[in-house]
């Protein structure tokens, strides 16, 4: 018990260090940028027009004129009791606005994640069993081929196919154009959700596939699996005795450290299918100026990842006994 407290105290300091990094380089980096929130929202020729008194009030409620420094420190404060500010973009309370987007997100971003992994996992056993046969060049080139294409052009080309040639698929959004909250269905949701997250899946796979492929080569080459196949074990019984509880560890590690990749990849995904999720949102701070959203958009996202990489530590216990075994004797 004494352990496991140590373990979450420990994972728990991690994660205020990391929040407390990412918030001071992404607002460094945010208080660097060219870009004038004056002009990227009011636009040049409007606060051409503008009095200084108007240009004045402007500036303080974007900020301008205080200092980074102490623009940082108040947000901090703030940030600490729960308060990360108004987003200047929505006019809303950034939670709010957050909570919002986050929820189009997760679902798109988990459904992907989850397809990506599973699909990644079962070709990279396939591919590392049949080595050198057609299905593993096939698997092979696929993933190399995946793993250099870009997620945006995988997204308009699913879009051109499905959602303008076929139209048997939406072209984007979240939910039906001209239909109530209450009216919208579970189906719908979905039926918006497939072409983005299957833009999602198909640039996740290779990783998970390629790096599955390799391990599992080594195990159906290892000096166990050979004494496996003189004792007269069919391939098949090879495979789930020896070979997944052999990669799955690996394989699971790799799919949790994938979900900052995720992220990153539904930024541009969801700006092609005009999804409006925490990506979108969070282009629209960035090109926008809106420091506070933009560093609760960052902060969440990090903390997705943490959690993620926190669940696959508790998780390797389960697949792996000796690693609970070697906790207790630690």
């Amino acid at each position: 018990m004494k352990q496991h407290l140590a373990f979450a105290g420990k994972s728990f300091l991690r994660m205020l260090l990391l929040m407390a990094a990412v918030s001071i380089v992404t607002f460094a980096l945010v208080s660097a940028s060219p870009i004038d929130p004056l002009q990227a929202n009011v636009g040049q020729a409007a606060l051409g027009s503008m009095s200084e008194a108007q240009k004045e009030k402007l500036r303080s409620y974007w900020g301008v004129d205080t200092p980074p420094a102490e623009r940082y420190i108040n947000w901090a404060k703030d940030a600490v009791r729960g308060d990360f500010g108004t987003s200047l973009l929505y006019r809303q309370p950034v939670t709010t606005v957050i909570a919002v987007k986050l929820s189009n997100s997760l679902f798109l971003m988990g459904l992907a994640w989850v397809i990506s992994g599973l699909l990644g996992f079962l070709l990279g056993v396939i591919a590392g069993v049949c080595k050198g046969r057609l299905a593993d060049k096939l698997i092979k080139g696929y993933s190399l081929l995946i793993a250099s294409t870009p997620a945006f052009w995988i997204a308009l080309l699913l879009l051109i196919v499905f959602g303008v040639w076929l139209k048997v698929l939406p072209i984007g959004l979240s939910v039906p154009i001209g239909v109530e909250a209450s009216g919208v269905t579970f189906m719908d949701r979905v039926s918006h959700a497939i072409l983005p997250a299957a833009a999602l899946s198909i640039t996740g796979v290779s990783n998970i596939a390629l790096h599955t492929r390799e391990k599992m080569i080594d195990i159906m080459e290892s000096d166990y699996v050979l004494f496996a196949r003189a004792r007269g074990e069919s391939t098949r019984s090879i495979i789930f005795r020896h070979g997944l509880r052999n990669v799955l560890l690996p394989a699971m590690t790799l799919q949790f450290a994938s979900i900052s990749e995720i992220i990153g990849g539904s930024v541009l995904v969801e700006q092609v299918f005009s999804y409006p999720g925490l990506g979108q949102a969070a282009v629209a701070a960035g090109t926008g100026s809106d420091v506070p959203l933009l560093m609760g958009i960052t902060l969440i996202t990090a903390l997705i990842t943490f959690l993620g990489n926190f669940a696959a530590n508790l998780l390797y216990g389960v697949i792996d006994p000796r690693i609970r075994r070697g906790g207790r004797r630690a």
